[in-house]
């Protein structure tokens, strides 16, 4: 009885050890916007994602027309600039990542990125890498 007893200890113990880390695990998500037409709401949802869970890890991968609002001057379609609100991202640790391919085949000039945009080799591999490497979580505004 004894070691029944011990035995379903141990094993409730193992359940809450398995548990614990998941509840502690940080949330990771990738912004994937490959068309900047889309990237109003991507920012939009990004506020909204980190007002509800603010420990959250969100990293935007940008590739393709995607690139265009992290562009020195992109406004949307009602003339907003963009450069606001990811600089308010930013600010809260929302990481702009943008491709590298894509910036050399429009022969775009990386000086006209803003400043919070930091440049990967590929836009496609990074959103591939972060879901395998490091267990992100993928949404397609």
């Amino acid at each position: 009885m004894k070691k029944l007893y011990l035995m379903c200890v141990a094993l409730l113990l193992a359940g809450v050890m398995a548990v614990a880390p998941a509840a502690e695990r940080q949330e990771k998500v990738i912004y994937h916007v490959s068309d900047s037409s889309n990237a109003a709401a991507a920012l939009r949802n990004a506020r909204n994602h980190l007002d509800q869970s603010p420990r959250a890890k969100i990293v935007f991968v940008t590739h393709g027309p995607g690139i265009d609002f992290l562009l020195e001057g992109a406004v949307d379609k009602n003339g907003n600039p963009y450069d606001i609100a990811v600089q308010e991202l930013a600010a809260r640790k929302v990481e702009f990542r943008v491709c590298n391919n894509t910036l050399t085949s429009r022969k775009i000039d990386k000086a006209r990125l803003l400043p919070e945009a930091s440049i990967v080799p590929s836009g496609v591999a990074e959103v591939a890498r972060l879901q395998i490497e490091e267990g992100y979580a993928y949404l397609k505004p």
